[in-house]
């Protein structure tokens, strides 16, 4: 049984691959036997990733042509969509520029990564959507992005129904709270400690337990599941969120 969550022989593209949660997933797409590129816009992030990994390469998720032109170098049948950026602030503070900025990176970056991918993925295939836990109520502080998020969940739906008839899957995985350089500012602050008690796990997560997840979405064990959005978050979900009150002293 512990062979249909095996990647060998399998080649992998994790968008945002360079760091954070998409390198700790790229790292154990790796572990379970893929061959595993990782992609992001930041040189010196590309060579530090491309040192643990087979290979990383330069890659923007909103410029269609040079996605396309990297789908057909890498011919991937394993996408992850990890690519995103956060902008901070509450309505009245946030633009259009900064808004959309968000929305286009997650949603139609996610987007036209899975369209050109699905092209060279004839024996079927896996995409994996990054979304958060943000994707399942709202964000005082970070509205562009649980907006975003949460149109990743249809986004996710609505390409597991467009490409079942192909054999390619599609699902999303929602972190929760993870330690990753984005937020290590906060880990231990009194913010923190609050996180870790409205999580029913009474901690913070770790690559691991983000990469397993995604293993098992990359693999054959999960060809039954499709437009899937799962929440690996110790439980974050089921006790509510921060308020903007508890955001507050970093802001």
């Amino acid at each position: 049984m512990m062979e249909r969550f095996r990647l060998d022989g399998r080649t992998a593209l994790v968008t945002g691959g360079n760091g954070g949660l998409g390198l700790m997933i790229a790292l154990g797409l790796r572990e379970a036997g893929a061959r595993v590129v990782g992609a992001g816009r930041n040189p010196a992030k590309n060579a530090q990733a491309k040192a643990q990994l087979d290979d990383c390469v330069a890659l923007d998720v909103l410029d269609e042509a040079q996605v396309e032109r990297v789908m057909a170098s890498v011919k991937p049948q394993i996408v992850v969509n990890a690519a995103g950026i956060v902008v901070v602030g509450r309505a009245a503070e946030v633009g259009a520029e900064g808004f959309d900025s968000v929305l286009r990176t997650h949603v139609t970056g996610s987007y036209l990564c899975a369209r050109h991918a699905a092209k060279y993925m004839e024996s079927g295939g896996k995409v994996i959507n990054i979304g958060s836990v943000f994707s399942l109520f709202g964000s005082a502080v970070a509205g562009g992005y649980a907006t975003a998020k949460s149109a990743v969940i249809g986004l996710t739906r609505s390409l597991a129904v467009d490409l079942a008839p192909r054999d390619i899957q599609v699902n999303a995985i929602l972190p929760g709270w993870y330690r990753t350089e984005s937020t290590a500012g906060f880990v231990d602050t009194a913010l923190g400690e609050k996180i870790r008690q409205l999580t029913p796990a009474k901690r913070w997560g770790e690559g691991r337990d983000v990469a397993d997840v995604a293993v098992f979405l990359a693999s054959p064990a999960s060809n039954f599941v499709t437009g899937a959005a799962l929440a690996v978050d110790g439980g974050y979900t089921i006790t509510g969120g921060l308020t903007a009150e508890d955001w507050a002293p970093l802001l």
